[in-house]
């Protein structure tokens, strides 16, 4: 056990994760954080042994994912999301690459909607880390952000991360749009990745998400679109006459989320847009 260096380690951690069906790039992410090198400082020390008080502990963590399924997220404290370091627990989802698109989809069609770019009140709904709402503050300051989240825990976590990336984004504590209805506000963009997994598929989904990951943000009813028929009847009470709702969904409900927004708003353009893995992932409703 002694006198063993990063490299062997590292192979070692590899194929033990790769044997219990976990993904191999676990072992770097895990190393880099007990050594506290970045992945390029980590793969130009190889050969330098490694500390027995960090080797065992590195181990305990590899055993917690293979065993008790334990996300790297939660072991490391954070997930990167459009660049950045967001920290994650267990009161909150842990960002999504494909929620990054829906970033990016939300930013180009704010400077198609409104060119003049003037102080746009958005509002993400669902905030969990903060991972969008803080996003978009940073991607494009002249937004006035507000995120929305029904728990204390997870708006805890979303101002941590506003506040360590240095975001201005506030924070309202509430049932969906409930907040807003009652303030009378309206606003020009509603953003939100909402629950939307069937209730009778979380059974299905990998310990590490099931066990680990919040329920209530996770489950969207019986057939998964329970909060994206909510929106629809709240939507029309906060929004002005020009607007921009973009919605994450899961693949296969693009169409039914698109037809909810349809018949909450006849004249609204919405379309149904792919990710990266070509699944229908984001739906947008463009209202002018």
């Amino acid at each position: 056990m002694m006198h063993r260096n990063i490299y062997e380690v590292l192979t070692w951690a590899s194929s033990f994760l790769k044997q219990h069906g976990k993904e191999e790039r676990v072992a770097e992410l895990l190393l880099c954080h007990h050594l506290r090198l970045t992945r390029a400082q980590l793969l130009a020390r190889l050969r330098d042994p490694i500390d027995g008080s960090v080797h065992q502990s590195f181990m305990a963590d590899v055993h917690k994912h293979v065993y008790e399924h334990v996300p790297v997220q939660h072991l490391i404290g954070y997930e990167h999301f459009y660049g950045r370091p967001f920290l994650v627990n267990r009161h909150v989802l842990i960002p999504r690459p494909e929620t990054e698109e829906l970033v990016q989809g939300v930013l180009t069609r704010i400077s198609h909607l409104f060119p003049d770019n003037h102080q746009l009140d958005v509002v993400d709904v669902g905030t969990g880390s903060g991972a969008i709402a803080v996003t978009l503050a940073l991607e494009n300051p002249a937004l006035r952000v507000t995120a929305i989240d029904i728990s204390r825990e997870a708006l805890r976590v979303a101002a941590q991360n506003a506040e360590r990336l240095g975001a201005k984004v506030a924070f309202l504590r509430g049932d969906l749009l409930q907040p807003l209805i009652e303030a009378n506000r309206k606003v020009d963009v509603v953003v939100s990745n909402p629950p939307y997994i069937p209730e009778g598929d979380i059974a299905l989904l990998s310990p590490i998400v099931k066990d680990h990951e919040p329920f209530a943000a996770l489950a969207g009813g019986e057939d998964g679109l329970a909060f994206y028929r909510r929106f629809a009847r709240e939507l029309p009470l906060v929004l002005k006459e020009r607007a921009l709702v973009a919605f994450e969904v899961g693949a296969g409900q693009g169409e039914a989320v698109a037809a909810l927004l349809k018949e909450a708003f006849p004249p609204a353009n919405v379309e149904v847009a792919f990710d990266i893995n070509g699944k229908d992932r984001m739906v947008y409703a463009t209202l002018q």
